[in-house]
């Protein structure tokens, strides 16, 4: 039987046998997940607006993950869960199906480089993966500030059969005034950039 106690923030998952988010988080409340958390404004904001949801990141920048763990364990957040990890690789082999309230990535690396084009996260693969994830109904949310980035984004996403488009603005999933505040967006806002924003949800 899975141990069901709080687990700290920080998640090894080669210390549970097969991923359940009631192993992860003690109990079986909805689950959102962020991709590319950085230093984990927007996951610590959420996590504190929604104390009935858990909430898990992944990062895989060392500094950034471990800055992440610091602060959601300085504000003692009790339904945040780090994970540092490849985020493809979880979403595709180890994430459970049917399983996600909410995805949330924002500001993907573009690997702007047509060489480098393999390294992006958001691959066929990856997105029907991703869309098995969800619960009918979860919502997916994608910004980024890299506009031939946001075409393959807007092109996987709006014409997968399983997904209908929906508002980007929606304070009930962190989106408030067309705004999530993580640090890269408001840096880049800071900067002049343009962002594009979409969100999506899982029929059913």
């Amino acid at each position: 039987m899975a141990d069901l106690s709080p687990r700290p923030v920080p998640v090894d998952l080669r210390e549970l046998d097969g991923l359940t988010w009631p192993a992860v988080f003690g109990n079986d409340r909805p689950v959102e997940l962020e991709i590319g958390t950085g230093k984990a404004g927007f996951l610590l904001r959420r996590a504190q607006a929604f104390p009935d949801r858990n909430f898990l990141g992944i990062e895989w920048a060392n500094e950034f993950y471990k800055y992440a763990v610091d602060r959601m364990q300085r504000w003692r957040v009790p339904n945040v869960r780090m994970l540092r990890t490849d985020a493809a690789h979880f979403i595709r082999v180890v994430c459970p199906r049917d399983s996600l309230t909410a995805l949330h990535v924002y500001h993907p690396d573009p690997w702007p480089k047509k060489r480098h084009h393999k390294r992006r996260l958001f691959q066929p693969a990856f997105v029907e993966a991703a869309v098995t994830c969800l619960v009918p109904g979860g919502r997916w949310a994608v910004q980024t500030d890299h506009a031939e980035y946001f075409e393959i984004i807007a092109g996987l996403l709006r014409h997968h059969p399983a997904l209908e488009e929906v508002a980007f603005d929606d304070p009930e999933f962190g989106v408030a005034g067309a705004r999530v505040a993580t640090n890269f967006e408001i840096k880049y806002l800071k900067e002049g950039r343009a962002l594009y924003q979409l969100a999506v949800r899982r029929r059913g």
